[in-house]
């Protein structure tokens, strides 16, 4: 079947199922990913441009399948190249090129081969399931960005305990903010791969939306620069009894005994990253690369005025979570969160979930501060 996708139509798999159909992998609810990863190419470019004067040219869309990325890469002027180790996807790539009359190379093979014997400007990984597999050699391949999408939600937020541990090499737990522990999660993996080759990975947008994760990994070499890095890395101490948390910075941790507002035992997830997980003068220019010929143009432009409003604190909480909690009723988020900062914290609105918020405050502060709780 064909689909239109921003200013280029492509061949696609009859669906049978949400993301599946036939041999070759495409996911139409991800049109918002490929909508802000156009839009984010296009900022790294005029970023790049506009600091040092060089030209950023070269995209590899690494798992491509039906090649949606790289056609609407190479449709934007990218020097794109499009992989895949499936045939079927192979031959599917270069149908969708040459429909839209673009030029762009295509190879039969296995991503990391290609990520190790080559270098390109942008990196591009979004494979089906987890990515690991593919990171060592994608950040040593990427010169400007890493971008990647995780699917494995289950997995990053502790769902899927035991997976979790295997793939990320971290202890994930399954939290009322799910999203972030995956999202953080994810990322204190990327950082810590990147660090073994003296690259500092940090991220310029990171969102998770409709069961996965996507990140924008800007990439700086050097041993001092990746210690840096490696700093921002630490742990989440969180009470599942009174959703209490606290954050440690380090790579050993130093859980509490119990927690220090209820007494019970507080549960630990880490190494995940604890710095901010995008840049705000990033997210301002990939919003100015949003055009209105985006499907989910609107989407875009929303989640990203989203994102940078939200506090750089690593968890968030569930309004209605609390309140039932606290056997009482839920007000108008509004309303709540200028009690918040009326009592003298830091409050905002994240792209999570529309009652999921992130604040300075501790739970016990939140729950003064909202229902006169002393």
């Amino acid at each position: 079947m064909r689909e239109r996708e921003g200013r280029v139509t492509v061949t696609v798999p009859e669906q049978a199922e949400e993301g599946v159909g036939e041999s070759v992998f495409f996911n139409p609810v991800q049109e918002l990913n490929r909508d802000l990863t156009v839009a984010a190419i296009r900022a790294v470019r005029e970023r790049v441009a506009e600091r040092d004067g060089h030209p950023v040219e070269t995209y590899l869309d690494a798992t491509a399948a039906t090649g949606v990325r790289g056609v609407r890469a190479a449709e934007n002027g990218f020097d794109a190249t499009l992989c895949d180790v499936d045939e079927a996807a192979v031959e599917r790539c270069r149908e969708n090129l040459a429909g839209n009359d673009l030029d762009g190379e295509v190879l039969h093979r296995d991503a990391n081969a290609v990520m190790h014997e080559r270098q390109f400007d942008i990196v591009d990984l979004d494979p089906f399931g987890t990515p690991i597999p593919f990171v060592d050699a994608a950040l040593q391949s990427a010169g400007r960005m890493l971008a990647v999408t995780a699917t494995d939600l289950a997995p990053l937020c502790g769902a899927h305990f035991e997976s979790g541990v295997r793939s990320y090499s971290a202890v994930p737990r399954n939290t009322e903010y799910h999203s972030e522990m995956g999202a953080r999660i994810l990322l204190g993996s990327l950082v810590r791969t990147a660090a073994r080759y003296d690259i500092a990975a940090r991220p310029a947008l990171t969102h998770a939306t409709d069961h996965y994760v996507r990140t924008y990994l800007d990439l700086e070499r050097g041993a001092r620069a990746a210690d840096d890095a490696i700093g921002e890395l630490g742990y989440v101490h969180h009470c599942q009894q009174c959703l209490y948390r606290e954050a440690e910075n380090g790579l050993i941790a130093h859980p509490p005994e119990a927690c220090p507002k209820c007494g019970q035992h507080l549960q630990t997830a880490g190494p995940l990253w604890l710095g901010a997980a995008h840049k705000t003068d990033f997210l301002e220019r990939v919003r100015g690369q949003i055009d209105d010929g985006m499907g989910t143009a609107e989407e875009g432009r929303e989640l990203l005025e989203t994102l940078a409003d939200e506090l750089d604190v690593a968890t968030h909480y569930d309004q209605h979570r609390l309140t039932k909690r606290w056997g009482e009723s839920a007000v108008a988020m509004a309303d709540f969160l200028d009690a918040l900062r009326e009592a003298g914290h830091e409050a905002s609105r994240t792209h999570y979930g529309g009652t999921t918020f992130k604040t300075t405050a501790d739970v016990s502060e939140i729950r003064a501060a909202t229902a006169g709780d002393e």
